[in-house]
């Protein structure tokens, strides 16, 4: 098993903790550029979520 393989069973396992620091890493964001940017953040957030593990598990 590669090393990609690996990253990808790790995300698939562990999707809450994943999509919690996919959240954190977008309000970090957010929070540096004054919310500039808000709308466009979210949309990445949401999608990086939708292809980890089984889908979005942040409400």
């Amino acid at each position: 098993m590669g090393l990609l393989d690996k990253v990808k069973d790790l995300a698939n396992k562990h999707d809450d903790k994943v999509d919690q620091g996919l959240e954190k890493v977008g309000d970090q964001i957010d929070t540096r550029t004054g919310g500039k940017f808000a709308q466009h953040v979210d949309k990445g957030v949401d999608e990086a979520q939708r292809r980890t593990g089984s889908g979005d598990t942040v409400q």
